[in-house]
């Protein structure tokens, strides 16, 4: 009884200073915002790293997404619902949820990985410690830049991935249903409306914050070598995915009300 308390005790003391270390690197980030111009080029160059060298992989799930969709609803809907309300089903789903959710935890494995693993050897080779040295502040030099690309770079990579998902789902039902193109789009042009769009977006802003907070977190916090660097990596992975979970869940009551 004794080892489960204390095991429960250390899990709680560790999650309230994840918390509390999680809060002071925001307020670091905040802080840096009036320097945010000076770091143009290297906002650029994440943004290079997680949106144009994601997007094949990006590309590559979202036309299976569309696909199984498609297919799915189509066997769902026989000789329960007309087929003509497929395109509305795919176009829905994709745009308000798989879009952006699964585009998102595609980005947490990919991206957040890489800036945990890139900080955590940066902070175990001490490179982070040698810009403190030189004065730089770590935060608004290593952290900003990520986060700021992250929050812009999902919410594009999510409008590539709802386009490639619906025409994915499209060439299933042209080809596979046997539904015409026209059948196909007109319901989704008479039944999707522009919210529904950018609520998708909104949420993809929330997840790009939060895969880009968990890699540099985690990997700012990393020790121990190369284990240390490992177990880091697989932390933010792990943190990011649950969290764009829970957060899809809280962001999806606030966005649209039953």
């Amino acid at each position: 009884m004794r080892k489960l308390i204390e095991s429960l005790g250390r899990i709680l003391i560790a999650f309230v200073a994840d918390i509390g270390g999680l809060f002071i690197m925001i307020w670091g980030i905040i802080l840096s915002v009036p320097t945010i111009f000076k770091r143009i080029r290297l906002i650029f160059e994440q943004m290079l790293m997680m949106g144009v060298r994601s997007l094949p992989l990006v590309i590559l799930t979202s036309v299976f997404t569309g696909s199984v969709t498609a297919w799915q609803a189509a066997y769902q809907f026989k000789g329960l619902v007309p087929l003509e309300w497929l395109g509305l089903t795919v176009a829905k789903t994709v745009f308000i949820e798989l879009g952006p959710v699964l585009t998102s935890l595609v980005l947490a494995g990919r991206v957040g990985a890489s800036i945990a693993a890139e900080l955590g050897t940066m902070r175990v080779t001490e490179q982070i410690d040698a810009l403190e040295s030189m004065g730089i502040n770590p935060v608004g030099y290593l952290v900003m830049p990520r986060l700021v690309a992250g929050m812009i770079m999902v919410p594009v990579l999510v409008m590539f991935a709802n386009i490639i998902a619906i025409l994915g789902g499209m060439v299933v039902a042209v080809m596979l249903v046997n539904i015409s193109y026209e059948t196909f789009t007109d319901s989704i042009k008479s039944y999707v409306y522009i919210r529904d769009v950018v609520s998708g977006l909104q949420k993809s802003v929330g997840f790009g914050a939060i895969i880009a907070l968990m890699g540099c977190y985690n990997g700012f916090n990393a020790k121990g070598g190369a284990e240390g660097v490992g177990l880091a990596t697989t932390r933010a992975v792990v943190l990011a995915s649950v969290l764009i979970l829970v957060s899809d869940y809280i962001m999806a009551t606030i966005l649209f009300n039953v």
